[in-house]
């Protein structure tokens, strides 16, 4: 069930009347409701994998319980480690496995020893990278005393499965969430009109931007051999608005719908195209990912701690698991150790914590310095959004050659049929948008909100039958 979908157009209203109107009356009857509501969402994937998403929830709740309880350290190992390698096993084996089965084998078939590796006939559980890191994050604090374990197994459960974050985030904090599943909601209506805003952002995001420059993207991609420097470049582009329309969009919805229901989650996105630094673009990009690497996995490394070598050593740890986190392909690993390569520098000359504020530009020289700046950065993004967008590194790698060695710079007709001139107003009128509302949450709330939503939703309903593309990016990873 997409959220751009029609059928989550009747379930998104009827849920809001029933929680309100019928399952208000504590915060039990709320929180009871959510969770039947988020397994049913769930199960319109595939209701098998509820079992999966059951157990790790179960899991996680009890061993929380008993490494709390315990009184020797060993025990509390026990219970902690319980809970690290069945949930780590649980994704390894859904999503890495036939990875590093298939590439051990070709491994061993390129030094002339030739195997059939045996490997899972599964698909992968829509979610699962999300709520298993809901999971480990809890379990980890609880076993670093920074919160108590969760005795109500109705709340627990709905903060794993809460279902507008269950199967693309952001990931949550139980630090965060937690508290407010465990208080009665009452109805704010200003919250609400918020939620919807940026819910309707959320799908312009999606269906305006996202899903019309994949149409585009695919075209190129799939073709590229057949491209030229100026389509190659443009393919690029749309891909890096592709993805930032479809998973911003998806995270703004999130957010959105999460208001009407009188909870607010982790903001995920913070107009990342507009950093000038990639320090500071992963400081915008995914930030519940990025935060949640930081705080898990490079500060226990040591972090910025310690020589120069160990904290070049911890940046590149914790970019290729990033990277690793999207998925099982080497592509991605690439992204990760490109980006790495990003952030080197910044790291190296100690400006990795410049540039905080949300970038301005005047009539001065500085803005000069500040516009290319976020253009350079933008540049190195695409760049390594290839990686993430081509199905091998040596594609990855043969495109980007080609938009050196081409140099041809002549508009192409696509092979859907459709000239680019089109997009590239659009993709310009949206960056025109975002940056007059870079200080906002979204751009149609304040001065003529009433005027911007109609617009919104005419750009809604007249794209929405344009793209061929409906699905959201994150849903596979």
């Amino acid at each position: 069930m997409f959220f751009n979908s029609l059928q989550f157009a009747l379930f998104l209203p009827i849920v809001f009347v029933l929680y309100w109107f019928v399952f208000s009356k504590n915060k039990s009857t709320q929180n009871t409701f959510l969770i039947v509501v988020s397994y049913y969402f769930y199960s319109c994937w595939d209701w098998r994998f509820l079992f999966l998403l059951l157990f790790s929830t179960l899991l996680d709740y009890f061993t929380g319980i008993q490494i709390e309880k315990s009184t020797q350290e060993r025990s509390r190992k026990f219970w902690f480690w319980l809970s690290i390698i069945v949930n780590l096993g649980f994704l390894g084996a859904f999503k890495y496995y036939n990875f590093f089965a298939t590439s051990f084998s070709q491994a061993l078939s390129s030094v002339g020893i030739h195997s059939s590796p045996f490997l899972l006939n599964v698909i992968l559980p829509v979610g699962i990278s999300f709520y298993t890191f809901h999971g480990l994050s809890y379990v980890i604090d609880i076993y670093y005393k920074r919160i108590k374990a969760e005795k109500n197994v109705v709340d627990y459960a709905l903060f794993v499965s809460y279902f507008p974050l269950l199967v693309a985030g952001p990931i949550e904090r139980a630090t965060h969430l937690l508290p407010q599943v465990k208080v009665k909601r009452s109805f704010d209506f200003e919250k609400a009109r918020e939620g919807v805003y940026q819910i309707i952002w959320g799908l312009v995001k999606k269906v305006v931007i996202a899903d019309t420059c994949a149409t585009y993207a695919n075209a190129i991609f799939d073709n590229y051999t057949a491209m030229n420097s100026l389509s190659l470049i443009l393919g690029a582009v749309y891909f890096a608005f592709q993805i930032y329309g479809d998973f911003s969009g998806y995270s703004d919805m999130a957010l959105g719908m999460s208001k009407l229901f009188g909870l607010d989650l982790l903001r995920n996105f913070n107009y990342p195209y507009f950093s000038r630094d990639i320090a500071e673009f992963w400081r915008r990009w995914h930030i519940s990912l990025s935060s949640w690497f930081r705080d898990y996995l490079y500060i226990p490394l040591g972090g910025s701690r310690g020589s120069k070598l160990k904290q070049v050593r911890n940046v590149f740890i914790i970019f290729v698991v990033s990277g690793f986190w999207h998925g099982a392909n080497w592509t991605f690993l690439a992204w990760g150790f490109i980006n790495a390569l990003y952030f080197l520098p910044s790291l190296l000359l100690g400006t990795n914590r410049d540039n905080i504020e949300t970038a301005e530009l005047h009539w001065d020289l500085n803005s000069i310095k500040v516009f290319f700046s976020i253009l350079a950065t933008f540049t190195l993004s695409c760049v390594a959004w290839v990686f993430f967008r081509a199905k091998t590194i040596t594609i990855a790698v043969d495109y980007l050659e080609r938009i050196v060695t081409n140099r041809n710079f002549v508009s192409q007709y696509l092979v859907n049929e459709r000239y680019n001139y089109e997009l590239i107003l659009l993709v310009l009128a949206f960056i025109l948008v975002e940056w007059n509302s870079r200080f906002k949450i979204e751009p149609i709330s304040g001065k003529y909100s009433g005027l911007k939503l109609v617009l919104c939703l005419l750009a809604i309903i007249a794209l929405g039958t344009y793209s061929d593309y409906k699905e959201f990016i994150y849903f596979q990873f």
